[in-house]
């Protein structure tokens, strides 16, 4: 258990996180076949906090996505720069 030391997950363990980007995987799926009507929420291990968000479009629920995917150090790093060769 890896505790996010960085970014607006600051706080948050990588267990807790890897859940949440499960839970919002699954939304962005029911959102896109059609079930508008989807929430996510969130309680830390004592219970004592809870926060729920209606994701209202795919691109707030792929924005999410990628958040967690980089807290977590998962996100797909960008192509890397085409070079030319002279010969």
């Amino acid at each position: 258990m890896v505790t996010i030391t960085t970014g607006i997950f600051a706080g948050m363990d990588d267990t807790v996180l890897r859940a949440q980007l499960t839970a919002a995987q699954l939304a962005l799926i029911q959102l896109q076949s059609g079930q508008s009507n989807v929430s996510m929420s969130y309680a830390q291990g004592d219970g004592a906090k809870s926060i729920t968000k209606k994701v209202g479009s795919v691109g707030e629920c792929t924005a999410l996505i990628l958040q967690l995917k980089r807290a977590l150090g998962i996100a797909p790093a960008g192509r890397r720069p085409i070079r030319f060769i002279r010969r």
